[in-house]
């Protein structure tokens, strides 16, 4: 079989040449005004961002992970203390808990959202509590772009005494009933890698929150640790600063955001409606709202790598978030796990796709895609091609 031509998984030079001209004037000021850290770009775009997410304070820093360690730093958490993580996530999350000498728990997340699972979420704190450590906070993931389920989630926080820290690194954009991501939890962290739905050109991240004296420990923390002056350093700190030049792109990119994610949930309307008979598609709880930082199926029963190198071939990359939890690498292996294990990770770890998402993926190209989606699976399930799509058939 010949391979087509493929396609970008993200089409990031699809925006960089719609912004091209504003971009560009963007960097030249900065240029141009010589203040390339901490300028007043960094200072604008906290401001814009506090007010999209309807927040008191927006802290930006060098990356998403330096966002979630600023926060637990400022928490004062170490030794001793259990932070709650589901396993089925990027490592990040439980690399910070680690960073500050915590304790990542791993727990399990449900089939049909990817995110962590409260009733996972109760047996891993009896878990932590059986080996002594201290139930501290609990940091749900909004995986592939959708939040949480943070009504349950707050409930059993509540009633154990856990702050919960959002892990918004996808999802920033998206609204749990009402509540624009960013404004739930003790805090919220987001990152701005060039691949996240609001991405710089290079690292960055933020941090979100209602807290005063939080928000305050961590623009400390972030420098270094410093007090009235940066010579005057009142605790142990990091080299955390937002880079001016990335603040500049990420205004820009701000303005249009919102259309950006209107275009992206079109997308993958699209892809539900035409997939949802040869694959598992994602959904969306009523009342909340996707980014879609990555549309993912699943492919129960199917030979994943069959699927894979079918799509290659036909130009169509795709990409496995994630394809081994955290309890079964190397790294974190050794931490606790929820009581009764984590099947729902590791099951959703063999059977996980992501397809092409972002917000310029043309209606062509989102049918060469669907087209190809459904030719792997057509013989899996039984149908028999005939020389007619079933995505044109589906019109």
């Amino acid at each position: 079989m010949t391979t087509k031509q493929s396609i970008p998984f993200i089409d990031l030079a699809a925006q960089r040449r719609r912004l091209s001209d504003v971009l560009n004037a963007a960097v030249l000021r900065v240029m141009d005004h010589g203040s390339y850290i901490m300028g007043p770009e960094v200072i604008q775009l906290e401001a814009d961002l506090a007010a999209f997410c309807g927040v008191r304070h927006v802290v930006s820093c060098a990356n998403g992970t330096d966002a979630l360690g600023l926060v637990l730093m400022a928490m004062e958490l170490g030794v001793g203390d259990a932070v709650f993580c589901p396993s089925f996530t990027f490592c990040a999350t439980a690399e910070a808990v680690a960073w500050v000498g915590a304790t990542p728990v791993l727990v399990d997340v449900l089939s049909d959202t990817f995110n962590m699972d409260p009733e996972s979420l109760e047996k891993a704190i009896a878990t932590a509590r059986s080996k002594g450590l201290r139930p501290a906070a609990v940091i749900p993931v909004d995986l592939f772009g959708q939040p949480a389920d943070y009504d349950a989630i707050e409930r059993v926080a509540t009633r154990e005494g856990l702050c919960v820290l959002c892990d918004a690194a996808q999802s920033f954009g998206a609204t749990y009933k009402k509540r624009k991501v960013g404004a739930v939890g003790l805090a919220s962290i987001t990152s701005f890698f060039p691949a996240k739905p609001l991405g710089c050109y290079g690292d960055g991240g933020a941090i979100f929150t209602d807290d005063d004296g939080l928000a305050g420990t961590m623009r400390s923390l972030r420098v270094h640790g410093q007090g009235s002056d940066k010579y005057d350093n009142v605790r142990i700190g990091i080299n955390g600063r937002l880079d001016t030049i990335q603040a500049a792109v990420l205004l820009e990119k701000l303005k249009i955001f919102p259309e950006e994610i209107e275009r992206r949930d079109q997308v993958a309307k699209r892809y539900n409606d035409h997939l949802g008979e040869n694959v598992i598609v994602p959904t969306v709880p009523d009342g909340l709202s996707s980014v879609w930082a990555q549309y993912t199926i699943r492919l129960p029963g199917f030979e994943r790598r069959d699927f894979v190198v079918s799509l290659k071939a036909e130009g169509i990359p795709t990409a496995i978030y994630y394809p081994k939890p955290l309890h079964r690498q190397s790294a974190y292996a050794h931490y606790p796990t929820a009581d009764g294990g984590l099947p729902v990770a590791e099951r959703l770890a063999d059977e996980v796709v992501s397809l092409p998402m972002h917000p310029y993926l043309s209606t062509e190209i989102q049918d060469r895609i669907i087209a190809a989606v459904q030719r792997a699976t057509f013989r899996k399930i039984g149908r028999q091609e005939d020389g007619v799509s079933h995505l044109s058939q589906a019109r």
